[in-house]
């Protein structure tokens, strides 16, 4: 009978010669799925997991497939959804104060960025770090504010469809603002590429059966708007202390954003928050329309810095060109706008133009470096086509 007390495993290996050739392997504990290499899992797909659980597959690969399909979708209905509840309220309900819309939009942004920075995590807190940043940021409010208002008053006067083909003339302007700012020379194909942008904008501009200049006027200053915050921001946060994720600049953005709109709102709109009020009393359903709006305003800041981090910058202007060219048919449908055949082909043909335009920026990247420029840093930043996490459809 063979006595086991008080042996251990390997005195009982050790009395056995065939084995003392073979290796002691270790096996190291299995680790979690989130350690795992290739897994990309993040906070914000923890979050997500947290409200749909189907997205937790054994699969990571199929999990991130599909979380990355979500997001996209999100992204798409947040852009055209606040698109058409813009049109619609202030073209068919009859709210007609656009810039105090605007300003419920930033409040709502202000406490939903505080609420996914501080409390939910999504992404790490990055304070401000000096008086001098806190200007900054406050210039590109300003700026911030003068665009969105004039894309919401514009959306009172013209059709989604029409707007949306001023919109995707952002390069024209980006490429304008970054030669006079940073003094950045783009290449030839560059500059060719924003020929068929123009072309089809006044082609689409000459056979538009609703054209109303005002709202042409104010929808071209707020693409203009839109495409100088983003060279301005290249040019003010551009050091390591200072460069911000689109989280934490929404979050320190929209509530200098508000204090700005809500005294602009009462000198130019009235007594703009009795008249609501009483709106409000006689149709309730207005609060919810404002609650919704606010929110899916958001959730174009929110999805916009998603779709980045699940994809590329690249995949967010692609996608943003055919949004242009969704959100127009879309709000065609919806609202029954009429088009002409010449419009939409300006429509198509700025569009055209915008994808050349990437093409033709991707390809000068692949290149060798040119001269550089006073500040090239700065102007490579300026160039990004305006995907500006902040200047969304909102």
């Amino acid at each position: 009978m063979v006595e086991m007390h008080g042996q251990s495993w390997a005195t009982r290996r050790g009395s056995n010669p065939r084995l003392e050739t073979d290796p002691v392997i270790d096996i190291p504990p299995t680790p979690p799925a989130d350690a795992r290499p290739g897994s990309k899992s993040s906070g914000a797909a923890s979050f997500f997991s947290l409200f749909l659980p189907f997205l937790s597959t054994s699969d990571g690969g199929a999990s991130s497939n599909l979380t990355t399909v979500f997001i996209i979708g999100a992204w798409y209905f947040s852009n055209i959804g606040v698109l058409l509840l813009n049109k619609y309220l202030l073209s068919i309900y009859g709210f007609r104060y656009p810039i105090f819309l605007t300003m419920i939009h930033m409040v709502s942004c202000s406490l939903y960025s505080f609420a996914a920075v501080r409390w939910l995590r999504l992404v790490p807190l990055q304070p401000l770090s000096s008086r001098r940043q806190i200007l900054k940021i406050a210039a590109l409010s300003a700026i911030f504010c003068f665009s969105v208002v004039c894309g919401n008053t514009s959306l009172r006067y013209l059709p989604v469809s029409f707007n949306q083909a001023i919109g995707a003339t952002t390069p024209f302007f980006t490429a304008i603002f970054s030669l006079l700012i940073t003094c950045r020379r783009e290449s030839a194909a560059v500059y060719l590429a924003l020929l068929p942008v123009v072309l089809g904008i006044v082609m689409a501009s000459h056979s538009e059966p609703l054209f109303h200049l005002f709202g042409f006027l104010v929808c071209v200053g707020s693409t203009a708007g839109r495409a100088l915050k983003s060279v301005v921001q290249g040019v003010l946060l551009t050091s390591e202390a200072e460069k911000l994720n689109s989280m934490n600049l929404l979050m320190y953005m929209s509530p200098m954003a508000a204090a700005i709109l809500f005294p602009l709102s009462l000198w130019t709109e009235g007594n703009v928050v009795t008249v609501m009020a009483v709106k409000a009393m006689e149709d309730p359903r207005l609060l919810l329309y404002l609650l919704a709006n606010g929110t899916v305003a958001y959730l174009v800041n929110l999805t916009n810095f998603l779709v980045t981090k699940h994809t590329s910058a690249l995949t967010l202007q692609v996608l943003g060109n055919a949004k242009a060219a969704v959100a127009a048919v879309v709000s065609v449908l919806i609202f029954r706008n009429p088009v002409t055949v010449t419009g939409m082909t300006g429509f198509g043909v700025t569009i055209l133009g915008v994808v050349l335009y990437s093409e033709a920026k991707k390809r000068t990247k692949a290149s060798p470096p040119s001269p550089p420029s006073p500040n090239p840093s700065l102007a490579s930043f300026a160039l990004k086509g305006g995907n500006s996490p902040l200047v969304g459809s909102i």
